[in-house]
């Protein structure tokens, strides 16, 4: 995969961000879709080999596209300027959780898990984690884990936020200022049930994705985050 052709024409994106631009470059994007397709051909293959639910995917199935919806939005802007990949057995539009690669000049990052759950799920998603905490924390306090995404609370992320803003590991996007409804507040474990989406992140640099090795680390991180998101998705399954 050609990593650089990748991100040089993101970063050009990113600063001629308007449709003349675009059709004058679009070879440049053809070829930078094109590789990550590639990419993601080989990484359905390898996460495969520990997940054989996503065998069944296509590149089509988990590319993000690429032209924004601008009719609620301030920014303008026709175009993003970052590539994402997300691979999930139930589909890219499924509430389940997946394994992610994201292509950003100096924002990117490798993600898995559950985002944007509706307050039902969650619901459901923190009283399954009530009712086997042990099993729960045995999984995300694990020292693999917190190595590679941190604990529950500790990289909380504003709203909006820009991705070279994140910090360089995470686990749980935003929380609950309080105990959700319907909870204990002086459960022990509060945090966790505190959490508004059950995902993980590390931030790569942009050389990663040039190294001859970094598919083989990428799916050691997917490994790791793997028992939390099948914890989630035994839940989430039972609502799709």
């Amino acid at each position: 995969m050609d990593s650089k052709l990748i991100l040089s024409f993101l970063h050009d994106i990113a600063e001629n961000n308007n449709r003349e631009w675009f059709r004058a470059n679009k070879q440049r994007y053809d070829a930078a879709r094109a590789e990550l397709s590639k990419m993601t051909q080989e990484l359905i293959l390898r996460i495969g080999e520990f997940d054989s639910d996503v065998l069944r995917l296509s590149p089509k199935d988990c590319m993000f596209g690429f032209y924004r919806d601008i009719r609620f939005s301030p920014d303008k802007s026709p175009y993003k300027r970052n590539f994402g990949t997300y691979i999930c057995r139930a589909g890219k539009k499924s509430l389940q959780g997946g394994y992610y690669v994201h292509f950003q000049p100096d924002s990117c990052f490798l993600a898995a898990g559950s985002y944007w759950l509706p307050t039902n799920i969650l619901t459901a998603c923190r009283n399954e984690i009530m009712a086997n905490i042990d099993l729960w924390r045995s999984i995300v306090e694990s020292p693999k884990f917190v190595n590679y995404f941190g604990r529950a609370g500790e990289f909380a992320v504003p709203q909006f936020i820009e991705y070279s803003e994140m910090s360089a590991k995470g686990f749980g996007i935003s929380y609950l200022k309080t105990c959700p409804k319907g909870f204990p507040k002086d459960y022990e474990f509060i945090d966790y049930l505190r959490m508004k989406e059950y995902c993980c992140w590390h931030r790569v640099p942009d050389d990663f994705y040039e190294q001859a090795d970094w598919m083989d680390r990428a799916m050691e991180l997917f490994r790791t985050a793997k028992p939390a998101m099948d914890f989630m998705n035994s839940v989430i399954a039972d609502y799709e």
